[in-house]
């Protein structure tokens, strides 16, 4: 079990990083959040989960060990593996997943791509006992970007994983452009898009 790489950041991509650990470059699958908290060239420590199938080994990072733990949890219910655990902790604070869990609030659970209306019963159903309750607090998703107050977040994350501020820009317009007129999405999913416009 590897708990956390400590080192450089030496890349980050849409998806991941990759953290230089005494000269090993360590590849990091992280949420967009978490990936928009890392800046390449500086120093970083991540907790991590390794992941083993019989063709792979996947060093999965986190913001905290909070959300590594629950990380971990949400593969104990059957039909969710890696990918979607690290798309529900995208999409939802490790706090708002348990007060979803716990209310049996399966429409907050469908907003993750990939969990239909069945999944998220079975998902509520066999964690609701795993996953503990949530903290007093409010339970807080992964805000919703209100205004243009998203576009400065977005914009921000692009700069620290390393991209100039005019590409930065133009990222960010253009996913404002492909946005339509309705619900607008996390900031997670829009940076995440925003990395897509960059890397094409």
């Amino acid at each position: 079990m590897i708990a956390f790489v400590s080192g450089r950041v030496a890349a980050a991509g849409p998806d991941g990083a990759v953290i230089d650990v005494g000269g090993v470059g360590y590849a990091v699958q992280c949420a967009p959040a978490t990936l928009a908290g890392l800046r390449v060239g500086e120093e970083a420590k991540v907790p991590t989960s390794l992941v083993v199938r019989e063709d792979s080994m996947t060093l999965f990072g986190f913001a905290d060990d909070d959300e590594r733990q629950v990380f971990e949890l949400l593969q104990t219910a059957s039909g969710v593996g890696p990918r979607l655990a690290l798309a529900m902790l995208a999409v939802h604070s490790p706090d708002a997943l348990r007060h979803a869990v716990a209310s049996e609030d399966v429409t907050a659970l469908t907003k993750v791509p990939g969990i239909g209306k069945k999944g998220a019963q079975r998902i509520v159903l066999e964690l609701r006992d795993r996953l503990g309750a949530p903290s007093g607090a409010a339970p807080r998703a992964r805000p919703a970007a209100a205004g243009a107050a998203w576009r400065e977040q977005v914009q921000a994350g692009l700069i620290n994983l390393g991209w100039s501020a005019r590409d930065a820009d133009a990222a960010v317009d253009a996913v404002a452009a492909d946005l339509g007129d309705g619900d607008t999405p996390p900031v997670p999913v829009l940076l995440k898009a925003a990395l897509k416009k960059l890397s094409k």
